[in-house]
């Protein structure tokens, strides 16, 4: 094993000389031991300071003065990213050092080093992976499926395919580091990440070939593909398959580009079964798309439906505002008084205040075409119990509804209380 690994030292270093032969990808997704780190960010963000302002002489012995050589959690994906944006030496340096902590420390934990190789996976250097392996060897460490699958994923985010391919070889060849369903994963999500449907489907049906069943993961970067290539019909098909099987996305991500991408096609029903399905939880973006399709569409049930929703889900208020005022708007165009101040109603009631001054102005105006005169001077002291602000365009507004309705008094108060705001 140690003689193929050395086969493949080689060809990577072939390849990195040989330019042709490297991909590029902009997004793929880590493996099981690499992502996530219980390690606090807070305790991060200052050591990322320091860090950056350190010269590249100090940065270990800055390290060994913030950690003893059993942090284990240290160092973190977060920080190692965001420290080779800017200084990936010694982002380098830092994974070097864990590198030689575990060597005096005579580590023997296979994990340990499985996520020391996955953290050079960020950083993107399959150089520095394959020198954490060798040292696993000469600990005495028997590889698994872990550490290879580690040693992919590196390969693979750093643009290395043939190197990542040449693993996976060694992998079926083996006894006691078979594929899992990590490696075949790694291989989906970097081929749909290229944008190279076929592949990444190919290596979909061979993970179901090997036994492993289709999860999270793999469908989302099918989906995410699909959708890049606007290969639509099969995005959803994806889709819907992973919600039949009962897999829930492992990332919200690829559902916001379902929900965007039925909004794309203008298709309600759609929408209303992904809602369903994620229960509701969505960003403020694809809220606001959801919203101007319904509005688009004229489904006012379905707003109805979807304040109610969001109120129990506890979405934010930014993205509750976006509904409730959007159905308010629908109403006053119609002019449907009771069901806007039904809405406003319930709208405060969820402790949400108006989304942009137009909708008020749009209440105002359905107040007036509807000469429902007492009911809007309830409304206007509603607004000063919740602390809003009418605007120059609101009193505007005012003014001229009161002189078209010739009640003067209500004018010269109008005009009074712009005279105090500053607007007159």
């Amino acid at each position: 094993m140690a003689a193929a690994l050395r086969i493949l030292r080689a060809k990577y270093n072939s390849a990195v000389t040989g330019g042709h032969r490297c991909f590029q990808f902009t997004r793929l997704l880590t493996i099981q031991h690499d992502s996530s780190s219980s390690y606090e960010s807070s305790t991060e963000i200052p050591l990322l300071q320091k860090l950056l302002k350190a010269p590249l002489s100090t940065i270990k012995s800055t390290l060994d003065s913030e950690f003893s050589s059993d942090a284990a959690e240290f160092p973190g994906a977060a920080l190692l990213s965001s420290l080779n944006t800017s200084a990936p030496q010694k982002a380098y340096l830092i994974i070097e050092w864990k590198l030689e902590n575990l060597r005096n420390d005579d580590a023997k934990d296979l994990t340990r080093y499985a996520r020391l190789i996955s953290l050079c996976g960020i950083i993107k250097n399959l150089h520095l992976a394959l020198l954490v392996f060798s040292s696993m060897e000469e600990q005495g460490i028997i590889p698994a499926s872990p550490v290879f699958n580690a040693l992919i994923s590196t390969s693979l985010s750093s643009g290395n395919l043939i190197t990542a391919l040449s693993l996976f070889e060694i992998m079926e060849g083996s006894e006691s580091y078979k594929p899992d369903e990590d490696s075949y994963n790694a291989f989906i999500s970097a081929y749909a990440s290229m944008g190279n449907k076929t592949a990444a489907e190919d290596w979909f049906k061979a993970k179901m070939g090997a036994g492993f069943p289709a999860d999270a993961r793999a469908y989302c970067s099918l989906v995410h593909c699909c959708i890049k290539l606007r290969a639509y019909e099969d995005a959803r098909r994806y889709f819907e398959e992973m919600m039949f099987e009962g897999v829930l996305p492992n990332e919200s991500s690829v559902v916001q580009d379902v929900l965007l991408m039925y909004c794309h096609q203008r298709n309600s029903q759609k929408v209303k079964e992904v809602l369903k399905y994620v229960r509701w939880r969505i960003d403020l973006n694809v809220c606001k798309k959801v919203v101007d399709l319904y509005r688009e569409l004229g489904l006012a049930g379905d707003l109805e439906d979807l304040v109610v929703a969001l109120s129990e889900s506890g979405q934010s208020s930014e993205a509750r505002s976006v509904v409730h005022c959007s159905l308010m708007r629908m109403y006053a165009d119609r002019d449907r008084l009771d069901d806007v101040e039904y809405c406003v109603g319930r709208m405060l009631k969820d402790g949400v205040s108006f989304s942009c001054d137009e909708d008020v102005e749009k209440v105002i105006c359905c107040y007036f075409r509807r000469e429902a005169y007492d009911r809007l001077d309830m409304f206007l002291e509603r607004m000063k119990q919740h602390s809003y602000k009418l605007t120059k365009t609101a009193y505007d507004l005012l003014g001229a509804g009161y002189r078209r309705a010739g009640m003067l008094e209500k004018t010269n108060d109008v005009v009074s209380e712009m005279k105090r705001t500053g607007f007159a």
